[in-house]
């Protein structure tokens, strides 16, 4: 029962930060949603600062600020059961933040505020995988300083500097032995790192564009994270009686994407963007605590996650000067191999579709508007590996967003 209890404190937090990024929902600019997320290969203007800070150069000035809903629905079902758990998931709403200044003809400045990852996932307390995890909120916010030189007509550089903070909040019941009942945990822990964004955008003649960019490892580090324990008496003695520290490490993996751009006519963009995400980075998990807990002052857990690839299609098409319509669709494959499935966002391959437009108010003002809907593969998994529950797994999400742009 000991180790039982640990084990499940080490992974379920760890593993609910990890799969917001192994979620891989990236919402960094309506506009490129509107287009399956493509944009290393094109100017996607103040975006370039996440899509490829080597097509920086060719922005114009301007201002970006936007923001998307997340809204998910995650059904769970039990080995053997009829019976359909589903979690009850507040609205998430990651927002995105971009400026763009000339400093001389050739060479740009930029700064970049963007949530890459952000999520809620509450199955309550009575669920059969309660021991596992009540409720995980998840919150992470990217700030990125960027410069961008245009090297010649055809040819520009980018690099940024990329400093991450957030947090996690974890609730968990814990299994006890006898006539003991059940008690409750509470993990809560700010986080932050540093990472880097560099790109190369290349464009050899009117109607082709190619980019290539490079997001770093992010290695998130808990510090002084607290872990409380509501028990009853007649265990209290295995617990800390006013909790402990934690210090933990989890890395957030490197992306290298490819991106084509193409323009058949002057009105219609075609993308392609095919990434290749480092999850094989997310080895093993371990906690180290202040004071012994239930026996142990740590816990380690493997994952073994596997490097896996995205691939991605958009179109945009100008109607007008004013209104572009434009659509894509996405395959994301799963980087949890089996026996390693969790509750905190049950992974398996991810099918998205999005649609959107943007709109021209005059030379300078703009707004685009978006639609991404993601549907992930129903999956069974015996999770025997990785202290998850086991059975059934299957979402879907509906995400709107919007934002408003400012040229000057």
């Amino acid at each position: 029962m000991k180790s039982k209890i640990l084990a499940l404190l080490g992974s379920t937090l760890l593993t609910g930060t990890a799969m917001a990024g192994g979620y891989q929902v990236n919402l960094a600019s309506q506009r490129q949603i509107g287009m399956g997320h493509t944009g290393t290969g094109l100017v996607t203007g103040t975006s370039s600062i996440f899509f490829n800070p080597g097509a920086m150069a060719q922005a114009r000035n301007g201002v970006t600020i936007g923001a998307s809903a997340i809204i998910s629905k995650i059904a769970y079902q039990a080995p053997e059961s009829n019976n359909t758990i589903m979690a009850d998931n507040p609205t998430g709403t990651p927002f995105q933040v971009y400026g763009v200044y000339g400093i001389t003809d050739k060479l740009k400045a930029g700064l970049g505020v963007y949530t890459p990852f952000g999520s809620t996932v509450n199955w309550g307390n009575e669920w059969n995988g309660r021991f596992g995890l009540n409720e995980l909120s998840l919150k992470a916010i990217f700030v990125q300083p960027t410069l961008s030189y245009q090297v010649t007509e055809k040819l520009g550089i980018g690099a940024g500097f990329v400093y991450s903070t957030g947090g996690v909040n974890l609730k968990r019941s814990i299994p006890l032995e006898g006539n003991e009942g059940e008690g409750r945990a509470e993990l809560d822990g700010d986080a932050s790192g540093f990472g880097y964004n560099l790109g190369v955008f290349f464009k050899p003649t009117e109607k082709l564009s190619l980019g290539l960019n490079y997001r770093s490892q992010v290695d998130m580090e808990v510090e002084e994270g607290t872990a409380e324990f509501d028990v009853p008496a007649s265990v209290q003695s295995r617990f800390p009686a006013n909790g402990t520290s934690f210090k933990a490490k989890l890395p957030l993996p490197s992306t290298l994407t490819l991106g084509i751009g193409f323009n058949p006519t002057e009105k219609l963009t075609l993308a392609v963007d095919i990434s290749r995400v480092g999850w094989s980075a997310y080895e093993k998990l371990r906690f180290d605590y202040g004071a012994d807990v239930n026996g142990s002052n740590f816990t380690e857990n493997a994952r073994n996650y596997e490097d896996v690839f995205i691939y991605r299609i958009g179109a945009e098409y100008n109607v007008t000067e004013s209104l572009a319509l434009r659509a894509g669709a996405y395959l994301d494959e799963t980087p949890v191999q089996d026996g390693y499935l969790t509750p905190e966002t049950p992974d398996s391959d991810s099918r998205g579709l999005s649609f959107g437009l943007g709109y021209s108010i005059n030379e300078n003002i703009s707004i685009d508007a978006s639609f991404l809907y993601i549907n992930k593969k129903e999956r069974t998994d015996a999770s025997n590996l990785s202290g998850g529950i086991g059975g059934t797994y299957k979402s879907i999400a509906y995400i709107p967003g919007v934002a408003l742009n400012y040229n000057f």
